[in-house]
């Protein structure tokens, strides 16, 4: 997608930065570190070695979504939908994007609404999380009408219609995998943890 609608780095880069995410983050627990510090090390590996904005956009998340967390007590649904709309912002003020500007942001804002709302009705995290990554999916796929109006892909604009943004794409296919691993009979947040 991103030979088509951008400079064609952020698959390399993805790969990368969730590579050195996951190495950081199992060192972290193996260390016995609590939830923040796990996420902190994570985005700081991530935003190391990926480079380029969508490092350091996830460098802004995991370490948003740490703080919401905290270190002591287990995560609750609350914490992280609140870490969910800290990484949001968080994205927003380092990237300056918008929604429809053709960016991560296009399936970030659906996600975090999802949530929120869904954590809200008391639906349970690995339920409210399911549906927010369904709304981002198709908040992702959606960004192929659009022209970019923000970062690298801008001057390829009108090449990339038809094609969705690699960063939304990408951060909805992270969010369904994280779903995945919720709703799974290994997840720990299986009975649907309040």
């Amino acid at each position: 997608m991103d030979a088509i609608a951008g400079d064609g780095d952020h698959g390399i880069g993805m790969q990368r930065g969730s590579d050195a995410a996951l190495e950081a983050a199992r060192a972290a627990a193996e260390a016995g570190a609590g939830a923040a510090t796990l996420l902190d090390r994570a985005g700081d590996a991530w935003s190391d070695r990926a480079g380029g904005t969508s490092g350091a956009l996830w460098g802004v998340a995991l370490r948003a979504i740490g703080g919401a967390l905290g270190d002591e007590a287990a995560p609750t649904a609350r914490a992280v939908a609140a870490g969910v709309a800290a990484a949001r912002d968080g994205i927003r003020a380092y990237g300056k994007a918008q929604v429809g500007d053709k960016t991560m942001v296009d399936a970030l804002v659906p996600f975090a609404e999802t949530l929120d709302r869904d954590v809200d009705a008391d639906r349970g995290l690995a339920d409210a999380w399911v549906a927010a990554a369904a709304a981002a999916s198709a908040a992702a796929a959606a960004t192929a009408d659009l022209l970019p109006r923000m970062g690298r892909a801008r001057p390829h604009a009108e090449k990339s219609l038809g094609t969705p943004d690699p960063g939304a794409h990408s951060f909805a296919l992270i969010v369904t995998a994280v779903g995945e691993v919720l709703t799974g009979d290994a997840g720990p947040f299986k009975e649907n943890a309040r």
